[in-house]
């Protein structure tokens, strides 16, 4: 019985020392000042984004094809093989080209000579007719000769004139006949990486035929096809965070819109420069890639940190600092947006809300920023 009577007792001091500690610290005057964190509320662009899948496309590939006709005398890569920008792809039976050339130049050195005796004859008939006519005022001057000496020299200026079109005649032949015997070496017009090969050596290609299939994978884009409601925010030079499958983050910046619609998808395709933000060696033409699309235009909103936000009775509460005391306030707030709510109603831009330790803050309560180093010590 005196025990049950002393554990009473002892219950019953605890609960007169818990409910008497707020009156006498109430007496003794209102309690310090409260040390806690502030955020401020600001105004940021709102840019909700979707996930779009794309696919890596490359700039640049096709076909190799042939310049002439001719057998294919050997290739020079294989399937996978990746090539610079001039280097030799596959080499044709040259032989026929380099008679032909040697030909051409056989012509060109023929006209040339032929010039030099027209130029020669030239010479001749002019100083005849020189002669003739310093013999004008002789009694042994024909008139008649004259005239045909004159003729002659008219009629071997015209031979040196058309000796002339025909050597560059035959040099255009010869241009010619040296470019036909280069296309016997089938080059690579830009970086890229051998996907196929279409003949092998020993077959016959005719003018246009493909050799091999080049693709660039040093020139890659990424290309989406995105909804027309979603073009707005798309404006070239934006810059967008896009991932691979394996999570591995990368930049994708809007290069162009284009202007077809499909109209069973009502989707556009968007193409975008990627950025790549570690090693992507392993990046690869139709490779998969999710590009954050925005849904709209951007636009400004106030916005709250979410640590400031504390929930009561249903109502959604901030408390502001007001010249050093803590003010209580509701809120309306949106859609969230990253760390932070937007603000419908309740806050303005460049309030100060507490975010840390606002759990055992009252109404009135003096506060201090604790990041504030300039402030004095409660």
């Amino acid at each position: 019985m005196k025990t049950l009577v002393f554990r009473f007792l002892i219950m019953g001091g605890l609960c007169l020392w818990s409910f008497g500690a707020p009156i006498a610290q109430e007496k003794n005057g209102p309690p310090p000042a409260a040390a806690v964190g502030l955020d401020a509320v600001i105004v940021e662009p709102l840019n909700q984004t979707v996930a779009v899948i794309g696919r890596f496309v490359p700039r640049q590939s096709g076909d190799v094809a042939a310049r002439i006709s001719a057998p294919v005398e050997e290739y020079l890569v294989q399937v996978g093989d990746r090539v610079e920008k001039g280097d030799v792809l596959a080499m044709l039976v040259k032989d026929t080209f380099e008679w032909e050339r040697n030909r051409q130049r056989a012509e060109v050195q023929s006209t040339r000579a032929q010039l030099q005796t027209d130029r020669d004859t030239l010479l001749l008939l002019e100083q005849e007719l020189k002669r003739l006519d310093r013999l004008r005022k002789s009694p042994a001057f024909s008139e008649a000769r004259y005239a045909d000496k004159a003729q002659e020299v008219a009629r071997a200026k015209s031979e040196i004139s058309r000796a002339q079109a025909q050597i560059k005649s035959a040099e255009a032949t010869l241009a010619l006949a040296d470019l036909d015997l280069t296309y016997t070496k089938v080059i690579a017009p830009y970086p890229g990486a051998i996907i196929r090969r279409h003949t092998e050596a020993g077959s016959y290609v005719r003018v246009g035929d493909p050799l091999v299939s080049l693709l660039d994978y040093t020139n890659l884009e990424i290309e989406a096809d995105v909804t027309a409601n979603r073009i707005g925010g798309l404006s070239p030079g934006r810059q967008l965070n896009a991932s691979f499958e394996n999570g591995q983050s990368l930049m994708a910046t809007v290069r162009a819109v284009i202007p077809d619609e499909n109209p069973r998808t009502r989707t556009r395709r968007v193409r975008f420069i990627p950025t790549f933000i570690d090693d992507a060696s392993s990046s690869a033409a139709n490779q998969t890639v999710t590009v954050r699309v925005p849904v709209g235009e951007i636009r400004d909103v106030v916005t709250v940190h979410k640590d400031a936000v504390l929930n009561r009775r249903g109502a959604q509460i901030v408390i502001i600092n007001e010249d050093g005391k803590a003010a209580f306030r509701t809120v309306q707030l949106g859609e969230s947006v990253g760390p932070r709510f937007v603000v419908l109603e309740g806050l303005t831009t460049g309030e100060h809300v507490v975010v840390r330790g606002n759990e055992r803050i009252r109404p009135g309560q003096a506060i201090v920023d604790q990041d504030d180093k300039t402030s004095p010590p409660s």
